[in-house]
């Protein structure tokens, strides 16, 4: 058997081979779709994912949950579900991503059975997509008011304050004894946000959205004609913007930090954000809490993660950047809360209240508290300027992903009519989301972004997430997908991976599911409470993305022959071209599935071809032992 072996590897029998699309021969070659292309640049991929994952969550979340569940205990469970859910999905979306070299929907090549939820995941990055550039124009419309000598809320004393504005330097002018009963009263910064920038006096509620505000309208058009010029080339372009986008932000926070801590009263703010409370630690809402937190500042099911990964080569380290980047997300989260309640403890002693008086989260800190405490330093419309410039680098990095997933998923769905039009598919996606985004700029449109921003990204999204979980270990099989990741980075998962992917991370998801469906809440603006109907478009809004899941199940089970059962099984196995996406890659049993492959041993064609055995078609030749010592195994059973 040695010698037959031998004289057959001496003396090949080259069946007729290989063709592809890629091919620069034969018939197909006039007919291939133009290349998608890839990262131009070694840290492109890896700034890419900080930018996307270090967000505005991690400024304006993170030190408010921290601080409401437990200050320095906190952490314990924000690292512990960062180990369990956070880690093992980043890893499986870089990996599914990178093998397959595909975006969110064209990748359920791995099992068209589920495409739906690839649909889901486009319908959920849309909508959030249209309400987070919204937030890109506040940050913008704050950006040009720093542009002066005098912050615009600095003080009471314009058109659009009231009797109740409260200006605490006049107080302080004046040696007002504090502290002050501000029970009755507003700030200037809150009436700056609420009746200028919003004015919102000019709406009753969300069915009276009222009239657009022009100023909101020109900054949301020039945030989407920033984003739109930012990746006009795809990965080239936004590439290489984010080697700014995504370190300036560093630059800045330091700056705010180190101003914050030499602020007198910055140790009380924080203190009160890290002393630990280890009795919160008993409570599953604080664990829950820890567990939403890495959901949504890693961005996981957004299927941004997997897009960029699509652009990666082959052989890309993803395992060390899953490390680097989910890591240094959680170092980043932190940061942010010293560098935020240390001026949050300066501002408590300013106005003589407690911290948490002053402490808020979301849209309240960013364009309330924070601004507001700005005015009390020298130099405030510096320091404003560089607070907003720093929100602005944050809320691009991940509009970016959110319009690459879109992009890239419809373009590899019909590549050979959209890929050479890219830059004019992507104008008018960015046409039509401004202008499904232009009821957010009218003066009751904050009630419209507040629905959005509950209901676009929160059940369907755990359910997205679920569903890719449980159908690349159960459906496609987790001795596969391993097998995969073996052939792509040289090594397998360890057992730390397959228990996650396998039992924990679905686990830990159905639970978050179940938390939130228990402790619904109906969405509420200030003292607002949103009507009956509003609520439920909210909630169909959810279930619309994951409708998708049977919508698509029913589509791809149309699509086949056969009884009901058969059609399922078809269904749910991979296609024939599901696998690396370049022919030197398809190594091991993916060989076979090339477009005119005849070879009865593709393996020994692949290598005789490209020549050689490398590092990683050794692994490919043990691909293959595995393969047959599993076929072995079958037969026998």
């Amino acid at each position: 058997m040695k010698k037959i072996r031998q004289q057959h590897l001496r003396k090949p029998v080259t069946p007729e081979l290989l063709v592809s699309p890629s091919s620069p021969d034969g018939d197909l070659g006039s007919e291939c779709p133009e290349d998608r292309g890839n990262w131009t640049g070694r840290l492109d991929f890896l700034l890419s994912c900080i930018g996307y994952c270090v967000g505005l969550g991690n400024v304006w979340r993170f030190p408010y949950r921290a601080y409401t569940n437990g200050g320095g205990a906190f952490l314990v469970p924000y690292f512990i579900m960062l180990a369990i859910c956070g880690i093992p999905i980043f890893f499986m979306e870089l990996s599914l991503g990178q093998f397959s070299s595909l975006g969110p929907l064209a990748v359920w090549k791995i099992s068209p059975l589920f495409k739906g939820v690839g649909m889901g995941t486009i319908l959920i990055v849309s909508l959030v997509a249209i309400y987070y550039n919204m937030i890109i124009a506040y940050v913008l419309f704050y950006l040009f008011a720093s542009l002066t000598s005098d912050l615009p809320w600095q003080h009471c004393g314009n058109w659009w304050n009231t009797e109740l504005c409260l200006d605490h330097h006049v107080l302080k002018a004046g040696n007002a004894t504090f502290p002050v009963n501000t029970s009755n009263t507003v700030s200037p910064s809150e009436e700056y946000w609420s009746r200028y920038v919003l004015h919102i006096q000019g709406s009753s509620g969300i069915g009276d959205p009222g009239r657009i505000r022009w100023n909101l309208c020109l900054c949301l058009l020039l945030s989407w004609t920033i984003v739109y010029l930012c990746i006009l080339k795809g990965v080239k372009s936004s590439g290489k913007v984010v080697y700014f986008t995504a370190t300036f932000p560093y630059l800045i926070l330091v700056m705010l930090l180190v101003r914050g801590v030499t602020l007198e009263g910055a140790w009380k703010g924080i203190r009160f954000y890290l002393t630990p409370q280890f009795d919160h630690l008993l409570s599953s809402k604080v664990w829950i809490e820890a567990a939403l937190q890495i959901f949504y500042s890693l961005g996981v099911g957004f299927g941004g993660l997997l897009t960029f990964a699509s652009y990666n080569t082959f052989h890309q380290n993803i395992y060390r950047d899953t490390f680097i980047v989910t890591l240094g997300n959680a170092v980043t989260s932190i940061l942010a809360g010293f560098a935020i309640f240390s001026v949050l403890g300066y501002m408590s002693q300013e106005l003589g209240v407690p911290v948490n008086q002053v402490a808020k989260a979301g849209p309240g800190l960013a364009f309330v508290v924070y601004p507001q405490a700005m005015t009390m330093l020298p130099l405030s419309p510096f320091w404003s300027f560089l607070f907003f410039f720093m929100l602005l680098t944050l809320g691009l990095d991940s509009q970016f992903a959110f319009m690459e997933t879109i992009v890239t998923a419809v373009t590899d769905e019909f590549p050979y009519y959209l890929r050479p039009k890219k830059a004019s598919f992507s104008a008018v996606i960015c046409i039509a989301l401004f202008l499904m985004g232009l009821i957010l700029t009218t003066e009751g449109g904050m009630y419209w972004l507040v629905l959005l921003d509950d209901y676009s990204a929160g059940f369907g999204l755990m359910v997205v997430v679920i569903a890719t979980c449980l159908v690349v270990t159960r459906v496609y099989g987790i001795k596969r997908f391993c097998r995969d990741i073996h052939m792509m980075l040289g090594f397998k998962p360890g057992p730390y991976f397959r228990a996650c992917w396998m039992v924990l991370s679905p686990a830990t998801m159905m639970a978050l599911l179940v938390y939130n469906i228990i402790k619904y809440q109906p969405s509420e603006y200030g003292t607002y409470r949103f009507p009956a109907w509003a609520e439920a478009l909210g909630i169909l809004m959810g279930l619309f993305s994951c409708l998708m899941i049977p919508a698509g199940m029913l589509v791809a089970v149309l699509r086949e022959e056969g009884t009901l059962w058969e059609r399922f099984q078809q269904a749910s196995r991979p296609t024939m071209d599901w696998g690396p996406s370049l022919e030197e890659n398809r190594t091991g049993a993916y060989v076979a599935s090339l477009a005119g492959s005849q070879s009865p041993k593709p393996l020994m064609v692949h290598m005789r071809k490209y020549g050689g055995i490398t590092s990683y078609e050794n692994t490919a030749v043990e691909v293959d032992r595995e393969i047959e010592e599993e076929e072995e195994e079958e037969s026998m059973m």
